[in-house]
């Protein structure tokens, strides 16, 4: 179990945040801080899609496109539009609202105002991320597939805990699932929880 441990440091280590914010004119604590908003939206409604065997079986055939990736990614190698593909299959039509939820969980405008651009150029390096992790599990763990884990159990251990984390109030996947399941409650669950959820994913790094 210990070979397939990654973490979101792990996936933060690929990321051009120098290169990030040089293009966006902001210092590169400010892009550090839209980035770890950012992530846990793509991470999150990438473990809602994997939640049953089809949407699963779809994110690993997608993840098997993704060349994995070692050391920082190369901003202009960023493919933008594949990455807005993803961000649209991954969010859907909610894309706006988890971004403007992730933003005001974040307490700063321009961070806030950074998250939706950001989202299509993250989707990559995080599919090339999960890629090279979920590759290594794979030849790990051959029970992985079979005990209905796989790739729901990799983004569970990103998102801090895997089962357990849901299990003790929800976590991200129950409150994405609100905003990307629809249904005419979410919209007042993603008021209160989001900030509440991210707060308590990266509280422990500050």
């Amino acid at each position: 179990m210990a070979q397939n441990s990654v973490n979101l440091d792990d996936l933060m280590q690929q990321i051009p945040l120098g290169d990030l914010a040089q293009r966006f004119g902001v210092d590169e604590s400010t892009m550090g801080a839209a980035v770890q908003q950012a992530l846990p939206g793509l991470l999150g409604g990438m473990a809602v899609n994997a939640q049953d065997a089809e949407g699963a079986g779809k994110l690993e055939a997608a993840l098997g496109k993704h060349a994995p990736a070692s050391g920082t990614i190369d901003l202009n190698a960023i493919d933008e539009e594949d990455g807005g593909k993803i961000v649209n299959h991954v969010l859907g039509d909610k894309q706006g609202e988890v971004a403007q939820a992730l933003g005001a969980n974040s307490g700063d405008s321009t961070v806030a105002k950074l998250i939706p651009v950001l989202l299509p150029l993250l989707a990559p390096i995080v599919m090339q991320f999960l890629s090279g992790a979920f590759s290594k599990q794979q030849s790990g763990s051959d029970s992985a597939s079979t005990s209905g884990g796989g790739i729901g159990d990799l983004l569970g251990g990103l998102l801090g805990g895997g089962s357990g984390s849901q299990q003790s109030g929800g976590g991200l996947g129950d409150l994405l699932g609100g905003l990307l399941g629809g249904g005419s409650g979410s919209g007042q669950s993603a008021g209160g929880g989001l900030g509440d959820l991210l707060g308590g994913l990266f509280g422990g790094k500050k």
